[in-house]
């Protein structure tokens, strides 16, 4: 049950950001650095620092401007199942579960989360830089709980699948209502 929740954790991780949780993950694993993590394992550590320390960069500086709001949300649209699976891959490494269906819990949460942030982009026409400060704040602290204390990001990230769920809801009482005002 730890694992399912330090996947949780790693994976509303990656639904926030790319890049600063795998710089995170690969550095809380020492002198290995990705050398357990699949996928990463057979890429040079020197390659793999350079680009996660680039793209966190990019992530932390870009997403303060609406123009870079808007090419990182393209971009983790697609990146971010493929960084979930990785990230729960990682902090999941001993359990009875298979590891297909780990990879798709990080997967799927880190999706669902990007979507929601994509509705409130667009809904709001850019994330206010509160919520931007904030996302980047929760991402750190979600890395730091799936591989510290996993029971309290599992609950975190439970926490911010309710609201994405709550959200959904909202957007489709809100289409309809706009869409009824139309006619």
């Amino acid at each position: 049950m730890i694992e399912i929740l330090a996947t949780l954790s790693a994976g509303a991780a990656a639904g926030l950001r790319l890049g600063i949780p795998l710089l995170i993950i690969g550095l809380l694993q020492g002198a290995n650095l990705w050398s357990q993590i699949p996928i990463l394992s057979g890429i040079s550590s020197h390659i793999l620092i350079s680009l996660f320390t680039s793209w966190s960069l990019f992530e932390l500086f870009a997403s303060k401007r609406l123009r870079g709001q808007r090419i990182i949300q393209i971009i983790q649209l697609f990146l971010s199942p493929i960084v979930g699976a990785i990230l729960g891959l990682a902090v999941a490494s001993a359990t009875e579960l298979p590891s297909w269906i780990i990879a798709c819990i990080g997967g799927l949460l880190a999706l669902v989360l990007q979507l929601v942030q994509l509705g409130w982009f667009y809904r709001l026409r850019g994330l206010p830089m509160w919520a931007v400060v904030l996302q980047d704040s929760l991402c750190i602290v979600l890395v730091l709980f799936a591989v510290d204390a996993p029971q309290q990001g599992g609950l975190i990230a439970l926490i911010l699948l309710w609201f994405a769920i709550h959200s959904a809801k909202q957007w489709y009482q809100w289409y309809w209502e706009n869409r009824q005002e139309g006619k």
